[in-house]
């Protein structure tokens, strides 16, 4: 009881804090000062530069602008706050150097305002870089009360919501997000010396293929058709490899219409990329080079921490296959394994679940998924997938049940998945008839057959190379976020029933 009444006592405050401040911006407004009609302000710095640039600037105007998170008024004479784009910097701000009625306008101003002020670059007594106000003009009025600062945000829940908050009161959380732009530069930076061409193909496909992932459905009214969000980028990549682009990448969002966890998101951002002449040995060693290369640009160094592992980008990654990781962290070697039956007596050996429709191959994947993935902290390469789990996939000369494609793991996730691509039309449609049948058979995640691609491939597409990188696992990486809604700036969230 004691609580409720805390509750809404607490509440009763705030409703009576947010109509003062509607009533300051009314007196504004009746005074002719609305700060809402101002359309611009001319910022000449930001308060990391001042401080880093300070023996230049000593003495010297400068105009900044931002969010007031802080005021203390002493009489004629009183201190701010104002946090922008690169962090905050006091400001002083005096009856006489502004005049009477503007500093009794400033006295008024609540945290949360927005603030242009123009004055010279100095240091108080104590030795802190300030601005000594000339102007102060206030730009946006704040309705709505900021959470207080020495508590900041910490409900979860809100931060994803109210993102906008979330940067505001965490600076670690800005920082994040300028990492994650960094990142996403760095790889263009990459690729683009490399001679890759960037390009963009449609999001709204009518076969939604290239993963196994159940697709979002919607109805196009235009033409009367349903169409899907796409789940990868892979198959109109390909079609420009077979129309002679013979290095292309695309940063872009995908949908897949799957469970939400700390690596799972139904929208999140996909890097792929494919390039003629090469096979997953070329993809391992341009992967290999591009991680290194962010590491180095985003964070100064090779070597990651994230939480209580140390990743080390300098080394050569691992190599090995999933046989072998099978075999090495379970015990199981399914090279002496040679039917369907006796594979399923494994599983059952070992408590692993499947489907009567599952082959061997499957069921090798869902031993590699129990026994190994947990293991792989270091950047490793696991190589030599069985043909049942990857029907775009070259298969290996010497052993046809397998197929020449990695995934590469850090942190025990599956940080990207390549290919020596299929390119072989006939082989190509009998993958995608034994997909048909796994989706008859209840594999929602199946691929459908995409006869424009078979017809590209059958015009001929040279021996390729492609990869997929998950965008937000590595921002994870690179910047020691736990879960995938800490990079995404606006995560997908439950609808909060009014």
């Amino acid at each position: 009881m004691a609580e409720q009444q805390k509750k809404t006592q607490t509440q009763e405050d705030i409703s009576t804090l947010l109509k003062v401040r509607r009533e300051k911006l009314q007196n504004l407004q009746n005074e002719g000062k609305n700060p809402f009609e101002i359309t611009k302000y001319d910022v000449s710095i930001h308060s990391q530069d001042i401080k880093d640039d300070y023996d230049n600037l000593e003495g010297k105007d400068v105009s900044i602008a931002g969010r007031m998170m802080f005021k203390r008024v002493m009489g004629k004479a009183s201190f701010c706050n104002i946090q922008d784009l690169k962090g905050n910097i006091q400001s002083y701000v005096s009856r006489d150097d502004i005049g009477e009625e503007n500093y009794k306008d400033f006295k008024k101003y609540d945290i949360g305002d927005i603030l242009g002020i123009k004055g010279f670059v100095f240091k108080t007594k104590t030795g802190e870089i300030s601005v000594h106000a000339k102007e102060v003009v206030l730009l946006s009025k704040s309705l709505q009360i900021l959470p207080e600062k020495h508590h900041g945000l910490t409900d979860t829940d809100i931060r994803y919501r109210q993102r906008y908050v979330d940067l505001i009161m965490n600076p670690d959380v800005k920082e994040t997000f300028i990492k994650r732009s960094k990142v996403i530069s760095s790889i263009r930076r990459y690729l683009d010396n490399d001679g890759f061409m960037e390009v963009e193909t449609p999001m709204l496909v009518n076969n939604a293929g290239g993963a196994a992932a159940r697709p979002f459905d919607t109805h196009f009214n235009a033409l009367g058709e349903d169409l899907h969000l796409r789940i990868s980028l892979e198959l109109y990549l390909k079609r420009l490899i077979v129309g002679g682009l013979e290095k292309v990448y695309e940063i872009g969002r995908v949908f897949r219409n799957e469970g939400l966890d700390t690596r799972h998101n139904p929208e999140f951002t996909l890097m792929e990329l494919y390039q003629a002449y090469t096979d997953y040995h070329g993809m391992m060693d341009l992967t290999e080079n591009l991680y290194r290369h962010v590491a180095r640009e985003v964070t100064g160094s090779e070597i990651l921490k994230y939480g209580e592992h140390t990743i080390d980008l300098s080394k050569p990654f691992e190599r090995i296959t999933m046989l072998d990781a099978v075999k090495k962290y379970s015990g199981v070697d399914f090279n002496q394994i040679n039917s369907v039956e006796e594979a399923k007596k494994a599983a059952d050996e070992h408590h692993i679940q499947y489907e009567e429709r599952h082959g061997k191959g499957d069921i090798l994947n869902f031993f590699f998924e129990e026994y190994v993935e947990d293991h792989l902290i270091q950047p490793t390469f696991v190589m030599d997938h069985p043909i049942e789990i990857s029907p775009l996939t070259k298969k290996k000369p010497d052993n046809p049940d397998y197929v020449e494609r990695f995934e590469f793991f850090i942190n025990g996730w599956e940080m990207a998945n390549a290919y020596s691509e299929l390119n072989d039309p006939i082989d190509q449609r009998e993958r995608f008839e034994a997909q048909e049948a796994a989706f008859a058979a209840g594999n929602e995640e199946a691929n459908h057959t995409d006869e424009d691609f078979l017809n590209a491939l059958s015009i001929g597409m040279p021996p390729t190379g492609g990869i997929g990188f998950g965008i937000d696992r590595m921002v994870m990486i690179m910047t020691n976020s736990p879960a995938i809604r800490d990079v995404l700036l606006f995560p997908t969230m439950k609808t909060i029933e009014k």
